[in-house]
Order: structure tokens, then sequence, then C-alpha cells
């Protein structure tokens, strides 16, 4: 009889995304095992770019500084027109969510990081060598055939299972689900590199007609090109040594050539999964959506998609919150997923005009862009990237279709004061719910609905201006005793204080006066802003979202 392993939620695939839900599951409290069929960690990069958002989930797991060590940062992107012209430039600088935009890395060095920071997580058992054969599901949660790497089986069974396996997954071909979408018969050669000695500290796309060429530097002197094959082209010969060798030579000039670690012939796709989630089954990565990678946002969509999912799994496991807000995890992330897919799919587009005359059209129109108001800023500073906004799921009532409403948006992440130290705002308020008070105090809050959202371990904290305690003050904690001109009954209800050294809670309250409370979800989404008379209404809409109503109102014999 096969072995029978129980837990609460069973990760297909070791990849970043899979080693990244693991992790989140982890620090929320979730018991969670990890299957991979490779014994070791593929030695060749494949994704190789990591934005803000992703760092901000390293940030939560406990890797980041183990990530950044390894990871160029801010590194910026030129786009050449095929006369060698640069026509637009990107270097974003802003940290709006309290990391560098745009970062290159080597994939398996970030895999050895996530999986440093699974080693250290005892509800976090990862086991390598195994391979899934079957699942089935009912209403009660998942069982999965495990095949070990000495030939036996073994069972798994849990509330849910997560399919991180990639663009060729099991799990997605087991529950039925078709990946509908686009794959180019247009064929590119990628080329990875070490020991590169080219003093070119940046990306470079070079936008032709006939053949468009990417050029990428990496860490510890890598360096990976891109170059689109020719109908005709005999994909067998452009991956031999002499060839590639050709190809490298007419970028590095006079300078030596670097060694060669790898040459493949890829195809590119343009597909999302019909759905997300198959009853107690999900899909995340690529095994739910794959993207041309002219964007470099493969591997970051896939850590939107479990930085999203964790804490609902782990919300219904710890029973904080209904079966209800899985389904909400396809009603987030897919919509988002496809717009990335087709965001890099026109990028692509612009990385090949059709002609010489539309390549000139182009490069006019990003002239008379940068001439506007606004318009430099905004390729600058990658402002044209689709951002995630959540109109439905885990929010509180409708939200607005506003450009402006924070509501279903990623809430900022400036630096704070917390006893005494400056830190991140993620990192001084905890990875679950939190209850943001601006301008008022948390015990000015309804007592009944503040009580709720701490017995489901929210943090409230209370944000005080900068530099407002009395100059004899000697930590933030008299700020938020003496309220620091915030309003309030002059108490903080047992809460947390941080103090606003960037001035960006500043900033929030003389734009959103009414806005005194904010609720933030464990992926940093804002669930609800209100006043301090609408939280008790703002606490009753999310307690149904998430599945737990209030109670009747008791009626007097």
């Amino acid at each position: 009889m096969a072995t029978v392993n129980q837990t609460d939620v069973l990760v297909i695939g070791a990849g970043p995304c899979g080693m990244a839900l693991a992790n989140l599951l982890a620090v929320y409290g979730t018991r969670t095992i990890v299957i991979d069929r490779e014994l070791q960690i593929i030695d060749y990069p494949r994704a190789v770019g990591i934005d803000d958002e992703s760092l901000r989930t390293c940030q939560a797991i406990g890797v980041v500084d183990d990530v950044l060590h390894d990871t160029l940062q801010n590194t910026p992107i030129r786009y050449y027109t095929s006369w060698g012209r640069c026509f637009a430039h990107v270097k974003p600088a802003a940290k709006p969510f309290g990391w560098p935009r745009r970062n290159l890395f080597l994939q398996p060095l970030l895999e050895q990081s996530l999986r440093r920071g699974a080693a250290r997580r005892p509800l976090l058992d990862l086991r390598l060598g195994h391979e899934l054969v079957s699942l089935q599901q009912d209403t009660d949660g998942i069982t999965a055939e495990v095949r070990r790497p000495d030939g036996s089986t073994a069972q798994v069974t849990a509330a849910y299972a997560v399919g991180c396996d990639g663009g060729r997954s099991t799990v997605r071909d087991l529950v039925g689900v078709q990946l509908e979408g686009t794959t180019y018969p247009v064929k590119w050669l990628v080329v990875d590199v070490q020991n590169d000695q080219m003093d070119a500290p940046y990306s470079a796309v070079y936008c032709d007609s006939q053949s468009p060429t990417l050029m990428v530097p990496l860490p510890y002197r890598h360096r990976r090109f891109e170059f689109q094959l020719r109908p005709g082209d005999d994909e067998e010969a452009v991956v031999q040594p002499e060839l590639v060798r050709t190809l490298l030579a007419g970028r590095y000039g006079d300078t030596p050539l670097p060694d060669v670690v790898r040459a493949r012939v890829y195809l590119h796709h343009a597909r999302v999964a019909s759905t997300f989630r198959t009853g107690r089954v999900l899909l995340a990565g690529d095994a739910a959506h794959l993207q041309p990678p002219f964007f470099g946002q493969g591997m970051n969509s896939g850590m939107r998609d479990v930085t999203n999912l964790a804490w609902k799994l782990a919300a219904v496991v710890r029973g904080v919150a209904g079966e209800q807000i899985v389904a909400t995890y396809d009603t987030e992330r897919r919509p988002h997923a496809a717009e990335m897919v087709g965001f890099a799919t026109r990028m692509g587009r612009m990385y090949k005009p059709r002609t010489r005359l539309t390549e000139r059209f182009r490069d006019l129109a990003f002239r008379a862009v940068q001439l506007v108001p606004g318009g430099r800023d905004y390729i600058l500073q990658q402002k044209y990237k689709p951002m995630p906004r959540y109109t439905a799921g885990v929010l509180a009532g409708v939200v607005p279709d506003s450009k402006t409403d924070p509501v279903g948006r990623m809430f900022m992440q400036p630096d704070v004061v917390a006893d005494g130290a400056r830190m991140k705002l993620d990192d001084a308020i905890g990875p679950w719910f939190a209850v943001l008070c601006v301008g008022t105090t948390p015990a000015g809050l309804d007592a009944a609905a503040l009580a709720w959202w701490r017995s489901i371990g929210a943090s409230v904290v209370h944000v005080v201006s900068s530099c407002a305690r009395p100059l004899a003050a000697a930590s933030v904690s008299a700020a938020a005793a003496d309220d620091g001109g915030d309003g309030g009954d002059g108490g903080d209800g047992g809460a947390a204080a941080i103090e606003d050294v960037d001035g960006a809670f500043r900033d929030w309250r003389l734009s959103r006066p009414a806005d005194e409370v904010i609720v933030l979800r464990p992926d940093r989404y804002v669930a609800a802003t209100c006043s301090v008379a609408g939280f008790p209404a703002t606490t009753a809409a999310l307690r149904v979202t998430l599945g737990t109503p209030p109670p009747s109102p008791t009626v007097a014999s």
C-alpha cells in the first residue's frame, strides 16, 4: 500500500513561482509540500528580468537581500533604429513599491535564494526527484499519486493543489484546461555567454525589419543575445559554434569574444489558460500563461499569480475566510495576465517594423511623445507598464472606474520608522492584513469592527507625522500618545505606531483627506479605504467578501 502524506497545499513545480508560493504559504502558517521531477536546479538562465513587484514578494518571503546580492539593479534599456540611432532610453529611477523597477539576474541563483529561504521554514517540505502521476479531487480536497526517485509511489492528500509546472504543465493536462492563444512561427536563436568583456552596461534592442536583435547584460560577466531567425534559416545549423561566434563577432568588434554557455532556438507563445482554477486545483506561472519575452514579464507575471493566491489559500485553510475567495484568484489574475501577454506581443511588433517607412514613422512618434509634457518621463520611468487594477474580487463594495482611486491597486511602500529603526513599510506592519490609521487613531475606530480585524490576525497601525513629537521625546511611541496633531482622542488603542519619515502618508492625507483608514490585503493591494465613520460598514462589507459575515443583531427580549 502506498504511503499517504497529508498537507494543506500541494505545489507541483519547484521553479521560481512554485518556490515563491510555497515560501509565502509557510510565512502565512500553512503546511506545504512541493514536488519537482528534477533533482537539481537547471543550471542555465531562462528568465533574466525581475521587477519591483517581484522583489516585494521576495521581501515578504525574507530573501530579498539574498536575491539583490546577485542582481544588476536599475539596468537601463536602449532601443535602436536599424541605422543605429537610439530612439528611446528607459531608465526608471522611482521606487513606488520600495525596490528598483528593472533588474537583471541569473535564474539559477534566484532559485537557490528561494530554496535557502525554504530550508528555514519547518512548514515547507521540498521533495526533489518526485513526479506527479495522477491527480484526483472531490469536495473535500485533492489526492495525488507521486512517483519517488526510487520508482515507488506515494499518495499526497491536501486541501488544494497548485500547478506551477511550466508551459508543458502536467497538472493543466490532468484537469483538462486548454492553453488558448497563438504560437508564432518565427524562431529566435537565444545565446547565453560568460566571461563577457563588452563595455555596454545596458540592455539593447536593435529594431530591424529583417533581423531584430536583443542584448541583455547579466551578473558575473554573463550576457544574453537573442537573434530572430529569417525564413529558411536552418535551425540545426544556426546553433553550431562557428555560426554562433560569427553572429557574436558582429556585436563585439575588437572586444574579445566571450565563451558560449549555450545556444538554443525557441518559438514565442502568446497563450492564456481558459481558467486558472478547476475546483481545488489551480494553475500559476507558465502553466497558466505564456508570453513573448520582449518585455521581460513572463516570470514576473507568475510571481504576481502566486502573491495573489498564497494568502487566499492560507486564509481558507486557517479558517479566516470562506472557500469562495479562492475563486477570486481567477477573477483578479487572469485578465491582467492576458493583458500582459498582449502588451508583450505589441512590444515585439515594435522590435520588428514591417518596412523602413514604418520604422521612420515609429521613430518620429517617439520623438513627438518625448516633446509632450510628461512624455519623456512616461518612457524613461517605464510608466507604460500595465499595472494590475482589480475591480472585482476581495475588495469592499463596488470599485469605481477611476484612474486615481487606490482600491484594487498595489499600495506604495515608503520608508517608515518603527521601534526607533528605519525600515520599509511591509517590514513594519507584518505579512498579513493591516489596518492603517492615517489622520486618526485606532482608539477612535469602532471597537467591535477593530476587534474582528484583530481576531483574524490583522495588524492595526497608527501612522504618525514625521518629527511631530516634542523635541525632548525619545521615541515614536511618545508621538503616538501625543497624537502628533493627527486628530483623535490622543490614544492609540494598543496599536503599533510608525513614523512617516518619507512624507508619503502626508501626501496621501493632502490628496485624500476623507480616506482616514486604509485596509491592506497580505499581497499589499488596497482592499478598502474609508473615513472613521465608514469603518464599521467597510468592515462588514469585507467580512461578507471574505465569507465571514457579521453576526445577526441581537433581538432584545
